[in-house]
């Protein structure tokens, strides 16, 4: 079997990709990589809320995916949007990393708490921006783009005291020695998807081929808790760009998640724990969904996108 990946081209895409392909190869298949890239790689200077986040990271790939040029597209679970273009649809969730947020620094055992007035954190997310601004409003924020090996670079020579990225990204690309601090997942919970890689194709793409690369790739556990997340942010209609966030874990058999919404600045947090069967992962994240509402999510959510 002959299966051709398509992939962005920012060295953690590329390891995504490779980890990917040595899956399939193991099973037997002949495998290419195609390199595409999107938006989100061509426009660096300005703020990601600022050019709109649908398809920011993936409309490229799924052309090729219409196209056919391709059989699957690999791509970091959280920059895929709530609802994906009629046709394509999520096979495979590969096994989630640590979804926790790290604080990179320079200094080691930076603080958050500790930082004063002056300290200047980097991050591109409206989401850490809204937390930081919640728990931690002493601390000045600049916005921070690019892949990143270009985010550590600017670290160290563009007056950062310290950068917020997803442990995942961190550890994979091998720069756990910079690691400051692992930010609390029940204060900085992570945006939808964090840390798992996603498996996106077309469903014209033959049967023996769909079923190959689910039972190469796909980890059951991971794509329950995604499940939810997933149903829990296309409920919310929330963006990449729009402050949501929702983590589910699997323990004793039990699925538990923890989602919410927060201001721009930080100004309102609203949250939601429940508990459920892993069977119903999906109504989960739709029921808390709905408690978001019931707490006047609807109304924050509205003034967030007329404000974006």
């Amino acid at each position: 079997m002959q299966l051709k990946i398509g992939t962005r081209g920012s060295k953690l895409a590329l390891w995504q990709a490779q980890h990917v392909a040595d899956l399939l190869k193991a099973g037997g298949a002949e495998v290419e990589i195609v390199l595409i890239e999107t938006k989100g790689d061509k426009i660096l200077n300005q703020a990601l809320s600022k050019i709109g986040s649908k398809g920011l990271f993936t409309a490229e790939l799924e052309e090729q995916l219409y196209e056919q040029k391709i059989d699957l597209a690999v791509h970091s679970a959280k920059d895929l949007p709530s609802e994906l273009p009629e046709g394509l649809e999520i096979i495979a969730f590969g096994e989630r990393e640590n979804p926790q947020d790290v604080l990179i620094s320079l200094q080691a055992n930076l603080k958050l708490s500790e930082l004063d007035a002056d300290a200047v954190i980097g991050t591109s997310s409206t989401r850490r921006v809204a937390m930081l601004r919640h728990y931690f409003p002493k601390v000045k924020i600049k916005d921070i783009r690019g892949n990143l090996q270009t985010r550590m670079h600017k670290l160290e020579h563009e007056g950062y005291d310290a950068i917020i990225l997803a442990f995942a990204g961190v550890h994979r690309m091998g720069y756990h020695q910079h690691i400051a601090a692992y930010l609390p997942l029940d204060m900085f919970t992570p945006a939808v998807g964090q840390g798992s890689i996603a498996i996106e194709i077309s469903n014209t793409l033959s049967t023996e081929k769909q079923h190959f690369i689910r039972a190469k790739i796909n980890h059951s556990p991971t794509e329950a808790c995604l499940r939810a997340e997933r149903a829990f942010l296309k409920r919310l209609q929330g963006g990449c760009s729009v402050p949501v966030f929702g983590l589910a874990q699997i323990e004793n058999q039990k699925i538990s998640m923890h989602g919410g919404i927060i201001g721009l600045e930080g100004e309102v947090l609203i949250q939601e724990r429940q508990t459920a069967s892993v069977e119903d992962a999906e109504i989960l994240g739709l029921h808390i969904a709905e408690k978001i509402f019931e707490k006047g999510g609807k109304e924050l959510l509205q003034k967030i996108k007329a404000t974006l």
